[in-house]
C-alpha cells in the first residue's frame, strides 16, 4: 500500500548490562565464531521453547557495544544512556517472465547495520520532537557492512558507524534543550523512552530453498497466456523470495536472533482505453515458505482472471462522481480500515504536535458502531490458510510483540505504540517497527476487524438497495478488489484518504444486472465515513500488502469482513492523454486454420 508521507518518532537509556559473551573476544585469525561455535546460555531460552543457537555476529555486536558504553564520552562528559546495535542481513531472489520470455533473474545478498544510541535520558533526549519548524523527528541512518564473517572489517564498520551517531546525538541534544526553553509549554509531557523488560531470544537462520530452474519453466509457461490477447499491452509474471535474519543487542539486555521468509508472486495485465485511461489489473499470492506457493494451475487460472478484468475494464464505462450507498468488499474493507483508521491510531502521532491527532482524546468513547471492534495482533501467523505478512514475534526495538485490543464494542482502548510513550500509556506493545536505516515508530502489524452484526452478502446486497430506495438513489456501488490508497495525517493538509478500487460494480435499484465501471477513487473524511458503517458481511478475507511511511515500508496485513456504507464518496481517476498504439501488435498476427496469414485489429 503507498502512502503519503507523515512523520517520524523514536527510542533511549543508561547502565551496561550483562551481556552474554560481553568478555569474550574473536579468534586470532580476526574472524566471528562460527553459528556452531558456542550455544546458548540458560538465558537464552524461551519458556517451554529450544532456542536456536546464536549467530557468531552477536558476540561481535555484544563486544562492541559493552566497549562503546564505557568508553564513549563527550567533551563534556555526556555518555549515552541506551545503544543498540541491529545487522539485517537479508538475501533476495526475483525471477520476471513476460509474454513467454524471461525478463529477469537476479539475486542480491546484503547485510546492514543500524545504530541507535541515544543521550540525556528516559525523560527527555536526543529523540525528542524538535518544534523549530526544521522537521520532523530524529532519523537514523544505515552503514553496509561485510557479508564475510570477517570480526576485524564489522568491528571498524560499527566503530566508524557509533562515532557518527555519537557525534550527530549530541549536536541534536543541544538544538533539543535549546527547543524546550523556547517553545511553549507541550500538551503530552510523556516520555521520550520507556521502559522495558529486556528479550533474549533466538530462532533458526531460514534459507532460500526454491527451485529457480522449474520456476523459470513455469514463470515462461504462464507469461506467454498474454500472447493470446493482442489487447493487453503489457503484461509480466514474476516472483520474489525474501529471506532476512535479524541480529541485535542493546545496553539494556536484548539480545535477539530472529530470521523471516516472505515470497511475492505477481501476475499483471495492462491496456489502454480508447480514452487514453490506462488500466490494469493484477494478482498477488502471498506465502510464508516456497512449498505454500500455489500450483502452476493455480496460477494460470488467476492469470486468465486478471487478463479477462482487464479486457473487461477497457470496455467498462466511466464512472462521474457520485455519493451513495456501497459495498467494500472483504479485501477492499481491509485497505479502508488499514488507511482512514489504522494509521490514526500509531502511538507516535498522538503526541507529534504537527498531527492531527484525530483519536487523542477519543480514548474511552465510542468512535466505530457498537457492533464492530478492530485489534492488531502481529504473533498470528494465518488467518484460515492465509499466510500474513505483518506477522513477527519481536519489533524493531527488541519488544515480544502481542495482541492489542485496539477498540472493543465501539470504543477506543488504546494506541498501537513503540517505545515512545504517550499520555496515560507508559509501555510498549510491540509495535515499533521500521525498514533499515529508518528511525522505528509505532506501525502496524496484522489489523483485524471483528464484527457482531454479519449477513451474508447477499443479505449485505440486498441491504444496500434497500438504503438506495430510502435514498432515492438510482444505483449502489460494489468495490470488488482495491489496489491500495494513502492517506494525510497532519495538520498540515487536511484530515483526508483516498483508496484506489480497480474492481467497481454499479449495482442498479431496479434490478438492472450489476455494472462494471471504471476511473473511480473514494475520498473522504474518517470520522464521517465511521459514522455511515451500516452493516457487514460474514465473509472475512486478507489483504497483504508493503505500507509506506516515515519508518519506511514493512509487510502489513488487514483482515476484515466486507462492509455496507450508506454514504461513500468517488471521485474521477486521473486520466492519461496518449491514445492506444498505432499499429497492431506483433501478437496479433496469426495462422489461420489454412495456413494463410491472418491480422487481426485491434478492435
Amino acid at each position: 500500500m503507498r502512502k503519503m508521507p507523515m512523520v517520524t518518532g523514536i527510542l533511549m537509556f543508561a547502565v551496561v548490562p550483562s551481556l552474554a559473551w560481553a568478555e569474550t573476544r574473536a579468534g586470532e585469525d580476526g574472524r566471528a565464531p562460527r553459528e556452531d561455535d558456542r550455544g546458548a546460555g540458560e538465558d537464552a531460552r524461551a519458556p517451554g521453547e529450544a532456542m536456536a543457537r546464536p549467530h557468531g555476529l552477536l558476540k561481535v555486536l555484544a563486544d562492541e557495544l559493552v566497549y562503546s558504553m564505557e568508553h564513549l564520552a563527550g567533551p563534556d562528559g555526556t555518555k549515552p544512556y541506551y545503544l543498540a546495535y541491529t545487522v539485517t542481513e537479508s538475501e533476495r531472489l526475483s525471477l520476471s517472465a513476460g509474454y513467454g520470455a524471461i525478463e529477469s533473474d537476479d539475486d542480491t545478498r546484503r547485510r546492514q547495520l543500524d545504530v541507535d544510541l541515544r543521550v540525556g535520558d528516559y525523560s527527555l533526549d536526543n529523540t525528542h520532537q524538535l518544534r523549530d519548524g526544521s522537521g520532523g523527528n530524529f532519523v537514523g541512518g544505515v552503514t553496509a557492512i561485510g557479508l564475510d564473517d570477517h570480526a576485524g572489517s564489522i568491528r571498524h564498520d560499527i566503530w566508524l558507524a557509533t562515532d557518527e551517531a555519537f557525534k550527530s546525538a549530541l549536536k541534536r541534544y543541544a538544538r533539543v534543550l535549546t527547543d524546550v526553553k523556547v517553545k511553549v509549554e507541550e500538551e503530552d509531557k510523556s516520555d521520550d523512552f520507556t521502559r522495558e523488560s529486556p528479550s533474549v531470544y533466538f530462532e533458526p537462520a531460514q534459507r532460500l530453498q526454491l527451485d529457480r530452474s522449474a520456476w523459470r519453466d513455469r514463470l515462461r509457461r504462464v507469461s506467454s497466456i498474454a500472447r493470446e490477447f493482442p489487447l493487453v499491452y503489457d503484461s509480466s509474471v514474476g516472483l520474489g523470495v525474501d529471506v532476512t535474519l535479524r541480529l541485535m543487542v542493546t545496553s539494556e539486555g536484548t539480545q535477539l536472533q530472529t530470521s523471516s521468509k516472505r515470497c511475492r508472486l505477481f501476475l499483471r495485465a495492462s491496456t489502454k482505453a480508447e480514452d487514453g485511461m490506462d488500466l490494469g489489473q493484477t494478482h498477488i499470492f502471498d506465502a510464508a515458505s516456497e512449498d505454500r506457493l500455489p500450483s502452476e494451475a493455480e496460477i494460470e487460472a488467476a492469470m486468465r482472471k486478471v487478463i479477462d478484468q482487464t479486457l473487461a475494464l477497457r470496455a467498462a464505462p466511466l464512472v462521474d462522481p457520485y455519493t451513495g450507498p456501497a459495498i467494500l468488499r472483504n479485501r477492499a474493507s481491509g485497505v479502508f480500515f488499514h488507511e482512514i483508521f489504522g494509521h490514526r491510531i500509531e502511538g507516535h502521532r498522538q503526541k507529534d504536535v504537527s498531527e492531527g491527532q484525530t483519536f487523542t482524546k477519543k480514548v474511552g468513547k465510542e468512535v466505530l458502531p457498537a457492533f464492530l471492534s478492530v485489534f492488531d495482533d502481529p504473533t498470528l501467523a494465518r488467518s484460515g490458510e492465509i499466510d500474513l505478512a505483518g506477522h513477527y514475534l519481536h519489533d524493531d526495538e527488541g519488544v515480544a510483540a502481542r495482541r492489542v485490543p485496539i477498540i472493543e464494542d465501539g470504543i477506543l482502548k488504546t494506541f498501537l505504540l513503540s517505545r515512545s510513550p504517550v499520555t496515560g500509556f507508559t509501555a510498549s506493545n510491540g509495535h515499533g517497527r521500521r525498514q533499515p536505516g529508518a528511525a522505528v515508530v509505532s506501525r502496524q502489524g496484522n489489523l483485524i476487524v471483528e464484527s457482531k452484526r454479519t449477513v451474508s452478502f447477499d443479505e449485505l446486497r440486498k441491504l444496500m438497495l434497500d438504503e438506495c430506495a430510502q435514498q432515492g438513489k438510482p444505483y449502489g456501488l460494489i468495490f470488488d478488489d482495491i489496489t491500495g490508497g494513502f492517506t494525510t495525517t497532519r495538520t498540515s493538509g487536511p484530515q483526508a484518504f483516498k483508496v484506489l478500487p480497480i474492481i467497481v460494480y454499479r449495482a442498479y435499484a431496479d434490478g438492472r444486472a450489476d455494472e462494471l465501471v471504471r476511473g473511480v477513487d473514494i475520498v473522504g473524511t474518517p470520522l464521517s465515513c465511521f459514522e455511515k458503517i451500516v452493516a457487514t458481511g460474514d465473509d472475512v478475507d486478507v489483504f497483504n500488502g508493503m505500507c509506506g511511511a516515515e519508518s519506511g515500508w514493512v509487510p502489513v496485513s488487514a483482515v476484515s469482513p466486507s462492509i455496507l456504507v450508506s454514504q461513500i464518496e468517488i471521485e474521477k481517476r486521473e486520466r492519461a492523454q496518449s491514445r492506444p498504439p498505432i499499429l497492431p501488435p506483433p501478437i496479433a498476427v496469426a495462422q489461420t486454420p489454412d495456413g494463410q496469414t491472418d491480422t487481426a485489429t485491434p478492435e
